[in-house]
């Protein structure tokens, strides 16, 4: 059997993932989007043989508290799938994962679009399925009562089981075998129609682009919550999972993978991949400097607001009040209070140790000290691979890349080269057979072994 292998991703934000990133000097000039500037870290992360580039993103702003809102420069940028179309067409390995929220679509639009950009990109599609609302989102959407946070899951889940349905409405080689002499484009036999009628959605037809070429885009999912961790054993083939510790990591990935089994999965058909805040320098203590800079460049002056809970109302060197958690990121919220009860931190700590890193583990030192944290969580039963949110861009991703990718390597847990086949193939995951194909085609296999065997005397 080959050698077990990370499985890396990218997660990058505008300027980095620490609040403070744009504020640095060294950050990129200016804050419109610059399509160039992602297809250089999308070959930067592809010359390092990652697994995935992924986008998340964040919809819709509120004109509420606009000074708070200008105090943030992270999530301003582009629309994930627009530029993951881009970005297909300047690379030819890296996966592209764009995160779609089932809230504010339907499922034929994602099912269109995911498809065409598996096939623009050969193969390299996922879908960071999110169910994610905010008050302030959904009026943008003209949404007066927010869905509640069980009734948003039981959404997306019918929400994908159509998306899946309307994929499978192909074979395989629906459009493989144009018949010019009889006139017929495809072969009727070929075409699957859905008919769905829900309690979210109502669907009624075929989709107008071939299945997928992975047949599914590579599925993905972020909940931490027992709800979202339910969802995930069900359908996620990649979860972007957070933990501070390891302990907290091996304990969230034996639960989900344990819970595999009754939705028929095996284990391995998941990728557990936490999120990995990482400032690597040649030196444990010249990281230590390059953090420092980032920390203190935080901005208090304009309100704070903890994992989607505003406590600008607070004292900021004050304990955090027992407060109910938002509509999202419960799982995180929980984290967040264990956190602050454990340590007995005040609300600037919070900030400085949990939200600078999104929750996430952070590790800071030398490419040895980063590599030591990985490798022990990957062989300890932490992580299958991880999630890497560097907190300021480009230079933090280009350390990443130059220094601790080459040490990956040379212990043997990390690809110099990447497999062939599809985004899918080199994750290791299976490719989803048709539903309605493979039936038929059993019975005529079945059919043409009894014909044999009859021509044979047997």
């Amino acid at each position: 059997m080959p050698k077990r292998q990370l499985k890396l991703n990218a997660f990058f934000m505008r300027f980095g993932h620490h609040p403070a990133a744009w504020r640095l000097p060294s950050a990129t000039d200016g804050g419109r989007p610059d399509i160039e500037y992602w297809v250089r870290l999308a070959k930067l992360a592809e010359s390092a043989k990652f697994d995935t580039y992924f986008m998340a993103d964040f919809i819709g702003r509120t004109s509420d508290k606009l000074i708070s809102l200008a105090s943030h420069g992270l999530a301003f940028q582009f629309e994930p799938l627009t530029l993951l179309s881009a970005i297909a067409a300047h690379t030819k390995h890296i996966g592209l994962v764009a995160t779609i929220n089932t809230n504010f679509s339907e499922p034929y639009n994602v099912a269109r679009v995911l498809a065409s950009l598996d096939h623009l990109s050969q193969g390299r599609a996922g879908w960071n399925v999110v169910s994610s609302l905010s008050d302030a989102t959904a009026r943008n959407f003209g949404m007066p009562v927010p869905l509640g946070h069980e009734e948003r899951y039981e959404r997306a889940s019918e929400f994908f089981e159509v998306t899946k349905a309307l994929w499978d409405s192909w074979d395989d080689d629906a459009f493989d075998h144009p018949n010019r002499t009889d006139g017929l484009f495809f072969d009727p036999a070929s075409a699957h129609p859905v008919h769905h009628k829900g309690e979210h959605f109502t669907v009624d037809g075929l989709l107008d682009v071939a299945r997928p070429i992975q047949g599914y885009p590579v599925i993905v999912q972020a909940g931490n919550s027992e709800t979202g961790r339910e969802f995930a054993a069900r359908i996620a083939e990649m979860t972007y999972s957070s933990a501070q510790s390891l302990a907290v990591a091996q304990g969230y990935y034996s639960d989900i993978k344990s819970r595999m089994a009754k939705y028929n999965r095996d284990p391995d058909d998941l990728k557990v991949t936490p999120g990995l805040s990482v400032v690597v320098a040649p030196t444990d203590q010249e990281a230590q400097d390059k953090f420092a800079e980032l920390q203190n460049a935080v901005d208090f002056r304009h309100g704070v607001n903890l994992m989607g809970v505003d406590v600008s109302a607070y004292p900021l060197d004050g304990p955090l009040p027992d407060l109910a958690p938002g509509e999202n990121g419960r799982g995180r919220w929980k984290q967040l209070t264990e956190l602050a009860r454990r340590e007995n931190l005040t609300i600037r700590q919070l900030v400085l140790r949990f939200s600078v890193a999104k929750g996430h583990i952070q590790v800071i030192g030398s490419p040895k000290t980063v590599a030591d944290l990985m490798e022990e969580w990957f062989t300890r039963g932490g992580a299958d691979g991880f999630n890497v949110v560097p907190p300021l861009l480009p230079g933090g991703f280009e350390d990443f890349v130059r220094l601790v990718v080459p040490e990956l390597q040379r212990r043997g847990i990390f690809r110099t080269e990447y497999e062939a086949g599809t985004f899918r193939d080199r994750l290791g995951l299976k490719r989803p057979a048709n539903p309605h194909s493979a039936r038929p085609r059993r019975a005529a296999a079945a059919i043409a072994s009894s014909g044999a065997a009859l021509a044979s005397g047997r």
